[in-house]
């Protein structure tokens, strides 16, 4: 058994191709092969010659099949890797510079005011985009008879028969997070609101979806004198023009008394519009001291503080500042548009170190 072994074990270790180790498996355990004809004769043996004989058989017909997987295996593997030379082929595409993504205009704006308005002590104020109508109307003192509470001009949320809850409607402006506001934290206090809004129009210069930021500071002591002065401040900064001129008309909003809408100097050079020159002057946002109605809803004493508010269309300042002349592109999520009017993703906006860099 040991001269089979050592026989068949060189062969198999010497086999070229798979056809040499079949005819070696043939010979070796095969039907007529020298191991399967040994293990034959184990019926004419003594019992005790065949508790010897048979054991150290099965082994070494194990051993030899076991040495014949792993040659056919080995070869299987050198084959393929042969085959895999002749084969190879550079499907790899030649090396293309990295293209960065861009941040949208309308991020990067509401990034600018946050940095602004940081710096004068605002902070940020978060609410619900689905809210109730007493957030949305009622408690910013707009009565049930406005226009803005039609359902042609806002997106009223779908209630089910025998439904007794209050409506729910898409937030039509960023004020109802003033009021959730004063009632978690009181008076004083001095914030902006910016977030998405809801108004059932779509043209050039209005969409049914678009961005807001909105201000309110609250305290003893503020007048229409402390918000002429935030908003200058802001939009000296946003534009990056010392010394803009604003222009206060007087209007009217529910939730503010007085109430004023809020121009800024411009003026039309060859098509093209310029901020803070000239003698033109173009509407930018809205504004007034805190209706005493609206304090009063949201929990504060409207004897003991009062301030003032503001809100404006982040589209819209983006548009005056990077000369965006339609809107509706800010949604159509075309690349080249983006590619042109983004900017880039690590610049992030700070007063000291630039806005639009």
């Amino acid at each position: 058994m040991q001269e089979l072994r050592d026989k068949y074990i060189t062969a198999i270790g010497e086999a070229a191709d798979e056809n040499a180790l079949e005819a070696l498996r043939l010979a070796a355990v095969g039907k007529k092969g020298e191991i399967s004809l040994q293990m034959r004769e184990l019926g004419k043996m003594t019992p005790e010659q065949r508790q010897t004989a048979g054991p150290a058989l099965n082994a070494l017909k194990d051993e030899i099949n076991a040495a014949l997987a792993a040659k056919k295996a080995a070869l299987g593997d050198a084959a393929l890797n042969e085959r895999l030379q002749a084969e190879w082929l550079d499907v790899t595409l030649p090396p293309r510079p990295m293209r960065q993504g861009s941040i949208h205009p309308v991020s990067q704006v509401m990034e600018e005011a946050t940095a602004i308005f940081a710096d004068m002590g605002f902070a940020v104020a978060e609410g619900p985009q689905v809210d109730s109508d007493w957030y949305n109307f009622d408690a910013l003192n707009i009565p049930g008879h406005h226009p803005a509470r039609a359902e042609m001009d806002t997106f009223y949320m779908h209630r089910a028969e025998g439904d007794n809850r209050p409506p729910h409607v898409l937030r039509t402006h960023t004020s109802p997070v003033q009021i959730r506001h004063m009632e978690g934290n009181g008076a004083p206090c001095r914030i902006i609101a910016p977030g998405r809004v809801y108004r059932a129009d779509y043209d050039q210069t209005h969409t049914p979806m678009f961005n807001q930021i909105e201000g309110l500071a609250i305290d003893k002591d503020i007048s229409m004198a402390n918000l002429k002065w935030v908003l200058e401040e802001f939009f000296a900064a946003f534009f990056e023009i010392d010394g803009i001129k604003t222009r206060f008309r007087a209007s009217h909003f529910p939730f503010t008394e007085p109430s004023a809408e809020v121009d800024i100097q411009c003026s039309w050079v060859d098509g093209q519009l310029k901020i803070g020159e000239g003698d033109g002057w173009l509407e930018v946002l809205g504004s007034g001291m805190v209706h005493p109605k609206v304090l009063s809803a949201a929990g504060v004493d409207p004897n003991e503080w009062q301030g003032f508010a503001f809100g404006m269309g982040i589209d819209r300042i983006a548009m005056l500042k990077y000369g965006i002349p339609d809107l509706r592109a800010f949604f159509d999520s075309d690349l080249r548009w983006l590619k042109h009017y983004g900017f880039a993703a690590l610049d992030v906006p700070t007063l000291h170190g630039g806005l639009s860099r």
